[in-house]
């Protein structure tokens, strides 16, 4: 007779769980980047975020990075090329956002980046864009619209968005170049790979750390900061990793996929609870386009 799961490997086997948690910490990064506004410069906590995931996942996987080091080093460009787009620059570029735009218009804008994925698979590869596909990027790109004017149509035809919602787009579009070339990584286990661009994502954040020493920008985290930091380590880098990895074992990359679409909305629901950020009319109306307009794009669209 079998003894009965623990309530700890019964929640590691319910991928749904495990993808509402992960959702839910990205979404918290978004808040954990007005939070650290006066509490920590942006490149300490880029930097000192990789630098603590380097301390850890090497360590942890040193056999399997042992293993499919060759690889790694055949292809140390691509990998290095994925840690910039994706890590280093994405998060540098919302915690910098973080100083002009709300947590909640984070959030919403981070629900960009599956269309932005659409069309960069276009770009790339030549996949096909269907009508609705179209159709669906044009509603989403609309709700982006709307969050970075505030609303404001005045606003929209003088392109005079502030300087944080702009930064946003462009690290949604980066993180969607990132997404869009992991379809060509290595062959080797999700977390190793991870762990390796962490690695690339580390080096390259240190020289930014200097050039913000150097300007005079940086300054030591207070108590708050340093609590900021070890949420951004524990949650967004490695637990959230593990629980992604884990969904997509027991669902598969395409369902896991769709639950990203929560970030979104977990995330305005978290700075006004957490950070008290008021939740405008405009927000819902951007929200309703930028998830209809995935919505349209990811399932009407097939």
């Amino acid at each position: 007779m079998h003894p009965s799961p623990t309530w700890l490997q019964r929640a590691w086997a319910n991928a749904y769980l495990l993808m509402i948690l992960t959702t839910l910490m990205w979404a918290g990064n978004a808040v954990a980047s007005r939070l650290a506004v006066g509490n920590i410069s942006p490149m300490a906590l880029t930097s000192f975020r990789w630098i603590a995931v380097c301390a850890i996942m090497p360590f942890l996987l040193r056999h399997q990075i042992r293993a499919y080091w060759p690889v790694l080093l055949a292809r140390w460009r691509f990998v290095a090329l994925l840690g910039i787009l994706g890590f280093t620059a994405f998060n540098t570029l919302m915690y910098l956002a973080a100083y002009s735009t709300s947590a909640i218009n984070i959030g919403i804008l981070q629900g960009s980046i599956p269309v932005f994925v659409l069309v960069g698979a276009f770009l790339a590869y030549r996949t096909p864009i269907g009508t609705m596909q179209a159709l669906g990027v044009a509603v989403t790109l609309l709700g982006v619209a709307v969050t970075a004017s505030r609303g404001d149509i005045h606003v929209l035809t003088g392109f005079r968005f502030a300087a944080g919602d702009l930064l946003m787009i462009l690290a949604c579009v980066l993180y969607a170049g990132y997404t869009v070339a992991i379809r060509n990584r290595p062959a080797m286990p999700g977390l190793v790979f991870f762990a390796a661009v962490a690695c690339f994502a580390c080096l390259v954040s240190l020289p930014l750390l200097v050039g913000e020493i150097a300007l005079g920008k940086f300054h030591a985290p207070t108590a708050t900061g340093w609590g900021i930091l070890a949420f951004t380590v524990i949650g967004p880098s490695l637990l959230s990793q593990l629980f992604f990895m884990r969904a997509i074992e027991i669902i598969g990359p395409g369902r896991a996929g769709v639950f990203v679409n929560l970030v979104p909305v977990f995330a305005p629901i978290l700075a006004v609870l957490i950070i008290g950020e008021p939740f405008g009319l405009y927000h819902a109306l951007a929200l309703a386009l930028v998830l209809g307009g995935i919505f349209i794009a990811e399932r009407l669209g097939r």
